[in-house]
């Protein structure tokens, strides 16, 4: 008879043990669960007490969470007409948030479209916070750390944005940016 544990959990660890390369022998060698009792929690037979998920976690060296949530899904699509943007400046510099924050991830990422002529003058973020520009389109000058960076198609810059900083389009073409936010540890 099957136990209520959640399947998730018993894919997660099973997944997790294969992705490092781990027999039954070695993951209960290395997570001081015995054997027999791991292969019964993979296959959904058992159901471990937080202490034994916690002994797993060590041993295998993840989050308790990497056990126990569900897995990403294989792909997210996020369509463009399903994005609402956020303007500024007259509507001449666009952000369309494709992925809101995430605690476990500490970043945020959106798609800038910069109208020529538009700008937008951005106050520090918290302390840490490093910001990673891709220019797919159009020509942008940065300013961030007191410096002045001209951009052009294809190139990129890394800024630490707990500073004042500023995007603007000086050309007459549209630009259009992707903009990755990492919030790391202050």
């Amino acid at each position: 008879m099957k136990l209520d544990i959640s399947k998730t959990t018993a894919k997660n660890i099973k997944r997790i043990r294969e992705s490092k390369h781990l027999t039954l022998d070695a993951a209960a060698a290395a997570t001081g669960v015995s054997r027999s009792m791991l292969s019964q929690i993979e296959r959904g037979d058992a159901n471990p007490t937080i202490t034994v998920l916690w002994k797993i976690a060590n041993g295998f060296k993840v989050s308790f969470t990497a056990l126990t949530e569900a897995a990403l899904e294989d792909a997210t699509v996020i369509r463009s007409e399903s994005v609402q943007p956020v303007t500024e400046g007259d509507g001449r510099y666009i952000n369309y948030p494709i992925f809101p924050f995430d605690e476990k991830k500490l970043f945020e990422m959106y798609r800038i479209v910069i109208e020529p002529g538009g700008c937008l003058d951005a106050q520090p973020h918290i302390l840490g916070t490093e910001e990673y520009i891709t220019v797919f389109q159009g020509n942008v000058k940065i300013t961030a750390g007191g410096n002045e960076y001209e951009l052009k198609e294809g190139d990129s810059i890394h800024f630490r944005s707990d500073t004042e900083h500023r995007y603007h389009n000086p050309e007459k073409k549209t630009a259009q940016l992707s903009m990755l936010i990492y919030y790391g540890k202050g």
